[in-house]
């Protein structure tokens, strides 16, 4: 067995981000937060930064505010969100609503520019919300999904891709990581197979942005929604992100016609008329209060880099799945994650049947990881904020509660 506690603490000595941990609120009584993947921990200049909005740019500015910065706000947080962390060229992106409102405007708009094709893919176990959109976007406009069926651990790969499309299909919509096993799936060779047949690509990157370089304009993706709450440190209902390809500008139309996305805001027209490029996908006030969070961390992801977040992501899982083969296995725990650093995302899931009440004793002793339904414990590891001790510790604390 080797001594993994003495490698923690070594990989920690010898850490290039190890300097950002303290850039972040220490939470009293946890000693392990491995959530990162659901919620992320707010920086320790949040307070300053959420007081100067409303000492300045509230308190002062007034309502002189939207013409200053807030009307483009959303752009240019998106333009920011595209340069940092997803790969996407100025104008592209907008901040919006939540991940819901953007799921169901992508797809919707998609669909309907494909009057000929009747069928949108989508994977069975695709996060709740996803499928729920598409069920209800098939039933508005009389439509078939096909369902995808891949390896739960594996995630879906070509193959399940290419076996399900046609020349019916309108709308492919993956995760890019999967919420369950985050397993990490092909954009740039799924994207490419999707347009060999004649359809469009959404990718859902709630699970990636932030921890994994993405690359929406190299790998030719058409539209894609993430939050910013997890890996973007935006707090608890922040909003989400959609990007639109610049080609398809002005040939998609978002469903949801309101005042904020017309091509002249103040004239208080008679009829809608879509503003030009992204802007149109805005559609009521934009949520600038909820912007402010996130802000702080994409500072620290340009400053880090985000291939840099991705090599601590890919050394800090590959150190969990170690330890979980060595302390966790032996107690019956099934590891639920691709073995491959390469292959997976910024979390690793494991699974027993006993973890639904292990998870309820490691939160009332201060470990925090999540639970997923039937029997399956999710560590999430955001880099910038969690060390390799405390990622150890957390599999540790499994270990002793199994025990």
């Amino acid at each position: 067995m080797s001594d993994l506690p003495a490698e923690a603490r070594d990989l920690d000595a010898r850490d290039p981000l190890a300097a950002h941990l303290d850039a972040f609120v220490p939470a009293a009584g946890v000693s392990a937060y491995l959530d990162g993947n659901s919620l992320g921990r707010p920086l320790r200049e949040l307070p300053d930064r959420l007081a100067a909005f409303v000492r300045e740019d509230w308190g002062t500015r007034l309502i002189r505010s939207w013409d200053e910065q807030w009307m483009e706000l959303p752009i240019q947080l998106g333009d920011r969100i595209g340069r940092v962390a997803i790969g996407a060229a100025a104008g592209q992106t907008v901040v919006a609503d939540s991940t819901t409102v953007l799921l169901y405007k992508l797809m919707r708009a998609a669909v309907d520019a494909s009057p000929d094709r009747s069928e949108i893919v989508i994977e069975e176990g695709n996060f709740p919300t996803d499928r729920f959109i598409a069920e209800g976007i098939a039933a508005e406009r009389g439509l078939t999904l096909r369902w995808i069926s891949p390896d739960p651990v594996a995630g879906v790969q070509l193959a399940d891709v290419e076996a399900a499309l046609s020349e019916s299909t309108a709308l492919v919509v993956l995760s890019h990581v999967d919420y369950r096993s985050g397993a990490l799936a092909d954009m740039r060779a799924i994207t490419d197979a999707v347009h060999h047949a004649g359809a469009l690509m959404l990718w859902d990157l709630c699970h990636s942005v932030g921890v994994i370089p993405v690359e929406l304009d190299e790998c030719g993706v058409d539209l894609a929604v993430g939050c910013t709450y997890k890996y973007l440190n935006g707090g608890p209902g922040a909003p989400a992100f959609a990007y639109v390809n610049a080609r398809h500008h002005g040939l998609l139309r978002q469903p949801i016609q309101g005042w904020m996305g017309a091509g002249d805001v103040f004239a208080m027209g008679s009829a809608y008329a879509p503003a030009a490029g992204i802007r149109q996908f805005i559609s009521g006030t934009p949520p600038v209060l909820g912007m402010l969070a996130m802000q702080g961390m994409l500072d620290l992801i340009e400053e880090a880099t985000i291939a840099a977040v991705r090599e601590k992501s890919k050394a800090l899982t590959d150190l969990v799945v170690r330890a979980v083969d060595e302390e966790l296995t032996p107690l019956g725990v099934r590891l639920l994650s691709p073995r491959d650093a390469a292959l997976r995302g910024g979390h690793v899931t494991i699974g027993h049947p006993d973890f639904a009440e292990v998870t309820k004793r490691l939160w009332a002793d201060g470990v925090i990881p999540d639970f997923r339904f039937p029997d399956g414990i999710r560590l999430g590891l955001s880099p910038l904020s969690t060390s390799y001790a405390e990622a150890l510790s957390g599999v540790l604390a499994v270990r002793d509660e199994l025990s």
